[in-house]
Order: C-alpha cells, then sequence, then structure tokens
C-alpha cells in the first residue's frame, strides 16, 4: 500500500513540487507524521495535511523539518516562498477571499513553539535618529501614562493590536512607505506574494539578501542559514536596523524595514559569529 496519497490534480506545479520535496524529506528520514509532530512542535493531523497537499505547509514548520532532519533550510525555504505565492494565487483565483486572508495571517507565523528551549525570533528595534528618539520618547509615556512602569509585556502587544487595514491596501497587509518604517515585516503582512529578492550574496554558509515589497514600498534585510551571533545589518540615508540570531535553534534572521522608492536605496551587510563579513 503506498505510504502517500495522489495529491489534487488541480495543485500548482510549484506546491507540488514543495510538497514532492517534503515527502521526500520524510521518507529519507524515515519519520511519519506522527514523529514529525513530536519533533517539529506541529499536529500529527496537520503535518498529514501538509504532505497530502490539502493544506500549505507555514514557514514556521518548515524550519522545524529542516532542523530535526538535518536538512538545508536555504533551499527549502525558497521552495516554500515559491509554494506559498502559488498558493496564495489560485485562492484568489478562485474568489475565496476568506482563505486569502488567513493564508496573509498565517504568513505571520515563522518558527513554532514546541516546547522550553525554542527562543522567539524577532528583529532589533530601528534606529531614525533624532525623529525616531521623540517617537520613542512619546511612545513610552503613552504607554506608562494608562498602567504600572513594569507592564512590558502589554506594551509589546500594542502596536499588533492596535494596527488596522490601510485603505486601497490588499488583505493582511497592515502599512505602507514611511508608515512601514521600523515594523516588522511579517507582522505588517509585507511578506509572501508581496516579497521579492532585490539582491542577494553568500556570506560564509548564510545567504545574504535585500528583500523589497512594492506593495508596502519597503525594503529589509535578511539572513538565512544563520547561527547564533550571526547579525544583520541595513542602512539607508541616515537611519540603520539591525537584526540577529539570539538562541539555538533558530536560522533566519531580519532586520525591521526601512522605507525606499527603489532598493537599490538600502545596504545589508552581514557580521557572522565566524568573523566572516560581507555586503550586498
Amino acid at each position: 500500500m503506498p505510504r502517500w496519497k495522489d495529491l489534487p490534480d488541480a495543485l500548482d506545479p510549484q506546491v507540488r513540487e514543495f510538497v514532492t520535496r517534503l515527502r521526500r524529506i520524510a521518507d529519507d528520514s524515515g519519520a511519519s507524521p506522527a514523529a514529525l509532530a513530536d519533533g517539529t512542535g506541529y499536529g500529527e493531523a496537520s503535518w498529514e495535511r501538509y504532505l497530502d497537499g490539502r493544506l500549505l505547509a507555514p514557514k514556521g514548520a518548515v524550519v522545524a523539518l529542516a532542523e530535526v532532519t538535518g536538512t538545508d533550510p536555504v533551499p527549502l525555504i525558497t521552495l516554500w516562498e515559491l509554494a506559498e505565492r502559488a498558493w496564495s494565487r489560485s485562492a484568489l483565483r478562485h474568489g475565496d477571499a476568506t482563505e486569502a486572508v488567513l493564508l496573509s495571517r498565517a504568513r505571520t507565523v515563522t518558527s513554532p513553539v514546541p516546547g522550553p528551549g525554542r527562543p522567539a525570533r524577532r528583529p532589533a528595534v530601528f534606529l531614525a535618529g533624532a525623529l525616531g528618539a521623540v517617537v520613542v520618547a512619546v511612545g513610552a509615556f503613552l504607554l506608562t501614562d494608562g498602567g504600572p512602569a513594569d507592564s512590558g509585556r502589554t506594551a509589546a502587544r500594542t502596536p499588533a493590536t492596535s494596527a488596522a487595514p490601510t485603505p486601497g491596501l490588499p488583505p493582511g497587509v497592515l502599512c505602507a512607505g514611511p508608515g512601514c518604517t521600523g515594523k516588522d515585516p511579517e507582522k505588517m503582512g509585507c511578506t509572501g506574494e508581496h516579497v521579492t529578492t532585490a539582491r542577494s550574496v553568500t556570506v560564509g554558509a548564510a545567504l545574504l539578501e535585500v528583500r523589497y515589497s512594492d506593495t508596502c514600498g519597503a525594503a529589509w534585510g535578511r539572513l538565512t542559514g544563520a547561527v547564533p551571533g550571526d547579525t544583520v545589518r541595513v542602512t539607508v540615508g541616515g537611519t540603520s536596523g539591525t537584526g540577529g540570531i539570539t538562541g539555538g535553534g533558530e536560522t533566519i534572521a531580519y532586520t525591521p524595514m526601512a522605507a525606499v522608492k527603489e532598493p537599490g536605496e538600502l545596504r545589508a551587510c552581514a557580521e557572522l559569529a565566524s568573523g566572516q563579513r560581507g555586503c550586498t
């Protein structure tokens, strides 16, 4: 009896290629959906749907799969990005607006939570000169004036809960232009089908990219295949932003966004824990 069901005939070729690759990894490792669930923190039923082509695996599941099977995550993530765009186009083409919105929201989930010891990845705060300092000061006053001084957890949630769709933007995209500066590209919906790699260069064993979203009018730096201690930094005009990996279990680091008219305005540089450096 075949281990896998036949993939749906209507499945996009890029999605089919991605799912076939996931199946090959599972076969090579000898892992069942139950074993994948134990190792990645994603449920057995979810893995069955991912491997049957009924649901597109989120990036976090892909990264976790690469980690538990010893697979190089870089080409796998590239396949996932192509599959995600194809999956989103298919949902929109068939008029399933609800699914499209859910897919946009799902892009913000980039790492699983399988248990203790798996730290969350997040970009560092964007530095925007004197104007940024004023904004931070005003924000700190507003956040602390109505509650206790130690309410850091509540303050951190405020941008996400107060974000609202901007008129004229696609579903799930929450900012455009200057409004994106200093914000997380994934949380603002600027990734997935709305992003391309403008430039890239290999630095040691890592891939350094300038990521650009024409929809959001913003760019940022991303380092894939990274290890703890690796950092990525971007500069545009007189501002800069940094991101890095602060703990084990993560392989992707990225910076906050910066509003740009063209991706060429932004320069990304990586400094690896090994001492190697490189820029786009």
